[in-house]
């Protein structure tokens, strides 16, 4: 049973936008930490954002003012708005929900994952 969906990856240019979306069920969305992570070719893992349905959401530094992470209860849905995009924001972005706190997170579903490409 698919429980996390991505969508909204594709091809931008240096300093352009894209905004990705996560489809989660009810029962995830409502209950766990969500967030986004990304992962360049030949590189670990990273986390970009996290959030829960209430409070502030967390940030990794290099994505502060740049990026932001929306939970959409109404929804059921994480959306990543992705601004001022660089060519190491290259990567596999995925979404993910777990236990943890927003700043230390522990995801436990994940998404399949959508491709960012940003061209210099």
């Amino acid at each position: 049973q698919v429980q996390l969906v991505e969508s909204g990856g594709g091809l931008a240019q240096t300093g352009g936008s894209l905004r990705l979306s996560c489809l989660a069920s009810e029962s995830i969305f409502s209950t766990y930490v969500m967030g986004w992570y990304r992962q360049a070719p030949g590189k670990e893992r990273e986390l970009v954002a996290t959030a829960r349905w209430w409070g502030t959401p967390y940030y990794a530094d290099s994505m502060k003012g740049r990026f932001t992470i929306v939970r959409d209860k109404d929804k059921n849905t994480l959306y990543l708005q992705m601004n001022s995009l660089k060519p190491e924001d290259t990567a596999m972005y995925y979404c993910a929900a777990g236990l943890g706190t927003i700043q230390a997170p522990d995801p436990r579903i994940w998404g399949q994952g959508t491709q960012v490409t940003v061209s210099s």
